[in-house]
């Protein structure tokens, strides 16, 4: 068994981190991918040497840069794709769950703050769900989920900045505080416990670090709701939720173009 050592300078974030799978993706020496996005690390344990797997970094233009190659035996390769195959389950189960609840919720009690929270748990469900489905699967079939997954989410995200927009120039009852607080203080639970879990794996896989960025992410939008519950309860007035719902939509919106940046 060999480990390759590459330096991917412009590897920022699990976007990219997406984009090299896809673009390995068929190799069959290639047993293990490590990324290490924070010192924009990737190694790479292979079977046999092999030009390929520089070439296809290469290709890709993130400033990918060959390091070393040593011979490792094959007790030192630890494979815990299974572990973590069932610890991603179990926080996309939990993030379509709070989908369904808080767009449900968000709809019923005319917070677009908890609509747009729904929409950025989704987002992070597809996410998952995609790296999870596609696994086996051909290239091909994984960008066309990719191009799908980012455009509904996109078109959802723009669905609610036109909702938020309107309800700014119109006039609009005020969203029910308590629902709101209630809701989100049930997500932030759900996200903790799903951030616990990720650091209690002690993972340094990019795609498990790129999934407590997400997670942590969901628990400050969380707080955001939690504050905006707050402020219209304190105001009676819609645009604390309003102005929260309008960052969350932005966050989906990123989001999206990230998703889609991968099936190209």
């Amino acid at each position: 068994m060999y480990k390759t050592g590459f330096i991917v300078s412009k590897m920022d974030c699990p976007s990219e981190e997406n984009l090299i799978r896809l673009k390995l993706d068929g190799l069959s020496i290639i047993k293990k991918l490590d990324f290490d996005i924070e010192n924009r690390k990737l190694t790479v344990f292979h079977t046999d040497k092999n030009r390929e797997i520089e070439k296809r970094l290469k290709e890709l233009n993130l400033g990918a840069e060959y390091q070393s190659t040593e011979i490792v035996e094959q007790k030192d390769f630890k494979d815990n794709s299974s572990v973590q195959s069932k610890l991603l389950w179990t926080v996309l189960i939990i993030n379509y769950a709070f989908f369904i609840i808080e767009i449900t919720t968000g709809i019923i009690s005319k917070s677009m703050g908890l609509v747009a929270d729904s929409l950025d748990m989704l987002a992070d469900s597809l996410v998952y769900g995609l790296s999870l489905w596609a696994v086996g699967s051909t290239v091909f079939r994984k960008k066309k989920v990719a191009r799908l997954s980012g455009y509904f989410q996109l078109a959802l995200a723009f669905i609610g900045l036109i909702e938020v927009v309107r309800r700014f120039i119109s006039f609009q009852e005020v969203p029910d505080f308590r629902t709101m607080i209630i809701v989100s203080v049930l997500a932030l639970i759900a996200n903790s416990v799903c951030l616990y879990l990720m650091l209690q794996s002690k993972s340094n896989e990019a795609h498990m670090k790129a999934s407590m960025i997400f997670t942590s992410n969901d628990v400050i939008i969380n707080s955001g709701v939690i504050v905006a519950g707050i402020l219209v309860w304190l105001t009676q007035s819609k645009y604390p939720d309003l102005i929260v719902g309008t960052v969350v939509f932005l966050i989906v919106v990123r989001g999206a173009f990230r998703i889609l940046k991968l099936g190209k």
